[in-house]
């Protein structure tokens, strides 16, 4: 297993090699003999093919291979026949056929269709499945957009010299715009922690300290009535700098 391939990695270049993914089974297809199943891991899709002719016995595994089985695949990348090419796939000019089939977990029927972006799904429902809703690739590629983001915010600022810092969570009630959220000290009976609202005095701190140019991807906490602009958790940029005016902050900020 630990010599798997993610789905996506497999192209023309892989042409003729025998190569092992894992992942789930999103679709599968029974054309005449031959079974075709799509097989999902986090990189993406990829086609795999089982004849019968030429591996009964794998085949007649395949037969009873339903949506969300969890499995490992090992076979022979070819190209996919002329015509049948897929050019929305990164995998789409290759298909895996199947020398062996392991199936690592069966999966029940699951209560809505992983592989249908289209299905209308209630927010009760996604909220009840969530591990079930955080495999459909739309919400996944939302993660991936996000993790994105934060890897180019920490590379800008790390080449403008700033330190990320990680303040603490647990402290003191300070005055600020919103309520606290209040976390009771075991060890100190009638006493609380606050959740921060922001970092703002730790990184007013820092600033005394000489850190001079601080940043932080900083968890925030506030007990405010929901509305649409208003969470009572959320994750902000924060930063500070020393020696500064604002044309330098505004300059800085349009950049990143």
């Amino acid at each position: 297993m630990t010599r798997r391939q993610p789905c996506a990695s497999i192209g023309p270049a892989e042409i003729g090699r025998t190569v092992t993914v894992c992942g789930w089974v999103h679709r599968r297809r029974d054309h005449g003999g031959l079974t075709f199943i799509d097989v999902r891991d986090r990189s993406g899709l990829l086609q795999t093919v089982f004849n019968p002719t030429e591996h009964a016995d794998v085949h007649a595994t395949a037969r009873d291979l339903r949506s969300e089985y969890v499995v490992r695949m090992t076979g022979t990348v070819r190209a996919r026949p002329a015509g049948t090419e897929n050019p929305k796939l990164k995998t789409g000019a290759v298909e895996l056929e199947v020398t062996e089939l392991v199936v690592l977990n069966p999966a029940a029927t699951p209560p809505f269709e992983i592989a249908d972006e289209t299905a209308e799904i209630s927010e009760e429902l996604r909220a009840q499945y969530r591990y079930l809703d955080l495999r459909r690739p739309s919400v996944q590629e939302r993660f991936l957009i996000r993790h994105q983001v934060l890897r180019v915010i920490r590379e800008f600022l790390d080449r403008e010299g700033f330190t990320e810092v990680e303040t603490p969570i647990l402290t003191k009630s300070t005055p600020e715009g919103a309520r606290d959220y209040l976390v009771p000290s075991r060890l100190n009976p009638g006493q609380f922690f606050a959740l921060p609202q922001s970092p703002q005095l730790f990184k007013q701190l820092l600033m005394v300290a000489g850190f001079e140019r601080y940043y932080q991807i900083a968890r925030c906490f506030r007990d405010e009535d929901l509305r649409a602009d208003r969470q009572p958790e959320f994750t902000q940029l924060d930063l500070e700098l020393s020696f500064t005016d604002e044309e330098q902050i505004f300059r800085l900020m349009e950049r990143l």
